[in-house]
């Protein structure tokens, strides 16, 4: 056969906006359902194509299409920002006409999926735990799907937050890399597929389970957003048109320090000790005490109580303006926790509603943690937790609410029918409607640690609870990891006590507060029981802290590409000034540290390199270190600095200006 009758079977087909059989696709569909009655497979028709755009500032696109035969009309949105961020979803209506008129069209699946190039021929996506988030895990991009399947209720410790396709070889610096997020804190799906023909692309959307979606004649079904990213030059340029679009759509306050209480003092709310920690607190520095679980009715363990909404009197004879008023007069906001979907068994809410509980009413959902959960997409059971939230709020005027989530959705059931959808909606309605009464509220998404982190519940809350686990080694690589998807000073990341209640590993101050430095920083730790020297180091990370948020809270974050896998070397950039943190993690197997090549600054610049923040002991330093040096920014990324020869647990920062 001559080479002109080859190109035909060897052309590449193009993918259309929503994948079907009708369109020559062969591969998962991009929309599936169907109707109890007549099947007729879907072929779209184009009605419309609206383009509003403008060079540099991006723009939108949106197609509204139809197969009358089907009955159903398709308006698909495409948004892209100033940054270079694209946001789709679809809009599914089961329209008048066709050939079953009037009959439900049941979803069972309708995800966004945008082509990738074959020369993306690895994949890295994320696993994890309780206490240990953000694992990352990569393979060959090869034929078929790789599907990565949530159906927790919630988006889940083991949660891949962002699949990403790439060159081989890929880095944070290096090779070209695309990436797909869905913005949906319900069950959901990521997956990429490859096709023998030559098709490859990356999807996500909503996952629904059979009966959950039926749309009725004249109703609709709209997808989550799904955010695709793209980089020419590494994860680090992905991951900041991420970080750009957050910014860009919900700008935030400076973020104050903050102290939780819950390893402090757990359930034991005894006022003096109250007092004595946000004394304490004050004097370090930390500017938002926030009082953890216990504080409500019947609530001395974790085994009874949740769902009742009301302060303990016996706790708390005064209510909490004893310990308000007294962190308020200190310099410091109040917040207070709250785990508004579920409900302890154990508890009047569940004796007096049962019906109330998600589930079956002949059958109990398996108990997780002594709770269950509350079917929020019932009228009276939202309407009691709004009244509850909001009475709270105003009555302390809140600065602050930390909203638990602290277990898989189990057999969810509302109205006979799958339940997360109505649920996830139903949550969103709440957290929007709260603000919407408290415009100066924060909230902060805390699921067990980092079990709820996506831009569906970051659209509606000012920061996520990074982990459970403030192990600082475990926290460098998931801070590091969830830090693709959110923005430092979004992440939760607290100095936690010098012997972690979780691994059990002790660790010095200075590397636990430089770990926390990167992040909205805070401290989980009973201060009362901390020495003079350590009350000192804390309150000067803190002012650390504080002089550079400006920075770290708005500036690029990089992360270099390090040879030496026991240590890890990032930093945040702004035009003027730097800030890195080169992080011994373990012991080395070579005998020299690799050199420190500072990414992300401007290679025809001249800066100025000190180091910032306490030198760890025992370190053999370089000479660079005994006094500021003066490099261009071109040696610096490329030859690097000589590196100081850290012990374990190390952290020297270093600070950069340009000249």
């Amino acid at each position: 056969m001559a080479g002109a009758d080859l190109a035909p079977a060897l052309a590449v087909p193009a993918v259309p906006l929503l994948p079907a059989q009708g369109d020559s696709w062969y591969g998962r569909p991009g929309l599936s359902g169907g109707r109890d009655g007549e099947h007729w497979p879907v072929r779209w028709t184009v009605r419309s194509l609206d383009v509003d755009a403008e060079p540099g500032s991006g723009g939108t696109v949106t197609v509204a299409a139809a197969d009358e035969r089907a009955g159903l009309g398709l308006v698909t949105e495409l948004l892209m920002d100033g940054g270079g961020l694209v946001r789709m979803r679809h809009t599914l209506t089961n329209t008048p006409g066709g050939a079953a008129a009037g009959t439900p069209f049941r979803v069972a699946g309708l995800v966004c999926a945008l082509p990738v190039p074959a020369r993306a021929d690895e994949l890295l996506d994320f696993t994890g735990r309780w206490a240990l988030e953000k694992v990352p895990q990569r393979r060959a991009f090869a034929h078929g799907v790789w599907s990565r399947e949530n159906r927790r209720g919630r988006t889940g410790h083991d949660g891949t937050g962002l699949l990403v396709a790439g060159t081989k070889g890929f880095g944070f610096r290096t090779g070209e890399v695309w990436g797909v997020h869905a913005g949906w804190s319900g069950d959901h799906v990521h997956y990429a597929e490859r096709l023998p023909g030559g098709v490859s692309l990356l999807a996500a959307g909503e996952l629904l389970e059979p009966g959950e979606v039926v749309l009725a004649q004249g109703a609709s079904y709209r997808t989550p957003w799904v955010y695709f990213t793209w980089s020419g030059g590494g994860l680090d340029d992905a991951s900041a048109r991420l970080h750009d679009h957050q910014r860009a759509a919900r700008p935030l306050p400076v973020r104050p320090v903050t102290l939780n209480n819950w390893e402090a003092t757990y359930f034991d709310h005894g006022l003096d000790r109250l007092l004595e920690l946000a004394g304490r607190a004050a004097a370090a520095g930390i500017e938002r005490f926030v009082l953890d679980d216990g504080w409500f009715r019947h609530r001395r363990h974790d085994r009874a109580g949740l769902g009742d909404w009301y302060v303990d009197t016996d706790v708390w004879p005064r209510g909490l303006h004893p310990l308000a008023d007294r962190v308020r007069e200190l310099g410091m906001q109040f917040g207070l926790w709250f785990e508004p979907e579920m409900v302890n068994p154990d508890s009047d809410l569940a004796r007096e509603h049962p019906d109330w509980i998600l589930g079956r009413a002949e059958r109990t959902p398996p108990p997780q943690r002594h709770q269950q959960v509350l079917d929020l997409a019932r009228p009276e059971a939202y309407a009691y937790l709004l009244e509850r939230l909001d009475a709270l709020v105003g009555e302390y005027a809140l600065d602050y609410i930390k909203w638990d989530h602290n277990r898989d959705i189990a057999e969810p059931v509302h109205d006979g029918v799958p339940g997360v959808h109505a649920q996830t909606l139903a949550a969103y309605r709440l957290l929007d409607e709260l603000r919407g009464r408290h415009p100066h509220l924060e909230i902060e998404s805390c699921s067990s640690g980092g079990a709820r982190v996506d831009l569906g519940i970051l659209a509606r809350t000012d920061r996520v609870w990074t982990s459970d686990s403030n192990d600082a080694l475990d926290r460098q690589a998931i801070q590091r990891w969830t830090g693709l998807l959110v923005p430092p000073e979004r992440m939760g990341c607290h100095v936690g006590a010098p012997h972690d209640h979780i691994t059990g590993r002790s660790l010095p101050l200075d590397f636990r507060a430089a770990t926390a430095l990167f992040g909205h920083m805070g401290v989980e730790w009973d201060l009362t029981s901390a020495s003079r020297e350590e009350l000192e180091g804390l309150a000067a990370w803190i002012a650390l802290h504080k002089r550079l948020r400006p920075l770290l809270h708005a500036g690029r974050v990089v992360r270099a590409d390090h040879p030496d896998p026991s240590a890890l070397l990032h930093g945040v950039v702004l035009p003027e000034r730097a800030v890195y943190a080169y992080a011994q993690l373990t012991s080395r197997v070579e005998s020299a540290p690799a050199p420190l090549r500072l990414p992300g600054l401007d290679p025809a610049a001249r800066y100025e390199v000190r180091p910032a923040g306490p030198v760890p002991g025992g370190a053999a330093m370089p000479e660079w270190a005994a006094a500021p040096v003066r490099v261009p920014g071109s040696v610096l990324a490329e030859l690097g600095l000589p590196a100081p020869a850290l012990r374990p647990a190390s952290v020297l920062l270093l600070e950069v200006e340009r000249v």
